[in-house]
């Protein structure tokens, strides 16, 4: 997985302002430890060039990259430090062409059609937009992606996002990944208030899958069986057992069937908003996916199960 693959994948980019680099790595850990493996360290304070550098020496299970680079000698320094990507606020075309030219992945701020094709010309697909609020948050991002789609741009809308709109953002097709300061704020970092860091990155991680508990299917010995276990739940909570009836209570899907795993007692179908993201962070909370359960539609994956039963429980993951 490249650099612009695995940035995807995870779906958050923290922003990071560092005001000691001693912190850094502690920042680094904790992020980790909130199930977020990268971390753009912005070039706004003196400290940001050594803090990259412990990182990317202290915590090589983070994937550092430079963010707030203006010029190309800072982002030249970047790189030399350790930095493994390049984040600019606005379209440099110095920094963008030296990039290229080594192979660094870059992303620099492009908000109009014209910085857009100016990132095309040097093969840029995935794109910054910032910032993201004052030009329209996804809604401006689909405005622009709109006459680009056949160009497979993406972006990686920056500034006024925050956990009460990245669900907003979590689904949508055209968003690469998103990024902000609320991921690893500098208060909680001045103050070394690092389990702070931790429950954000999980949090936001939740906010970004979007797990769904949809249908619950439990599986009996007959039909006969099944059929009455279904009435009878209906009866007493007018859950929707086995039945597409808009007018049920929200919530799952309650069905039971006969038995057609002699080793399992049923499943649980859980949507989300992005399966390639989902299967990228369940792995690293130590879950795998059975490939043999994998459907499609042209190459695009609708659904997979986990090898893994959870209480005689199977899983099935599917795309919202």
């Amino acid at each position: 997985m490249d650099t612009m693959e695995r940035i995807g994948a995870t779906g958050l980019v923290p922003v990071v302002v560092i005001n000691n680099s001693d912190d850094a790595v502690a920042a680094a850990e904790a992020l980790l430890a909130g199930g977020i493996d990268v971390m753009e360290i912005t070039m706004r304070t003196e400290a940001g060039l050594q803090a990259i550098k412990n990182v990317a020496q202290g915590c090589p299970e983070m994937l550092v990259g430079a963010g707030t680079v203006l010029t190309l000698e800072k982002c030249q320094q970047a790189v030399e430090a350790g930095a493994k990507f390049i984040v600019s606020p606005g379209f440099n075309e110095k920094i963008v062409a030296w990039c290229v030219e080594h192979d660094v992945p870059v992303t620099p701020g492009c908000v109009t059609p014209t910085e857009i094709e100016a990132a095309l010309a040097y093969g840029l697909r995935v794109l910054k937009f910032f910032p993201a609020g004052t030009y329209g948050g996804v809604k401006g991002c689909k405005s622009l992606y709109s006459p680009y789609k056949s160009a497979h741009i993406s972006f990686i809308p920056t500034g006024g996002v925050s956990n009460d709109n990245l669900a907003d953002f979590a689904d949508k097709p055209f968003i690469h990944a998103v990024g902000g300061s609320w991921l690893c704020s500098t208060e909680d970092i001045d103050n070394h208030d690092f389990s702070a860091i931790t429950r954000s990155a999980k949090t936001s991680v939740d906010v970004l899958l979007g797990f769904e508990l949809v249908k619950v299917s439990i599986w009996q010995d007959q039909q006969d069986q099944a059929q009455s276990a279904a009435a009878r739940l209906t009866q007493a909570f007018g859950f929707r057992a086995g039945t597409t009836d808009q007018t049920a209570p929200s919530g799952p899907e309650i069905e039971f069937s006969p038995s057609t795993d002699s080793d399992r007692r049923g499943s649980l179908t859980i949507r989300t908003n992005r399966l390639d993201r989902a299967i990228h962070h369940l792995g690293k909370r130590g879950f795998s996916i059975d490939e043999t359960t994998a459907t499609y539609q042209g190459s695009k994956l609708l659904a997979v199960s986990l090898k893994e039963a959870f209480g005689g429980l199977g899983v099935r993951l599917v795309q919202k």
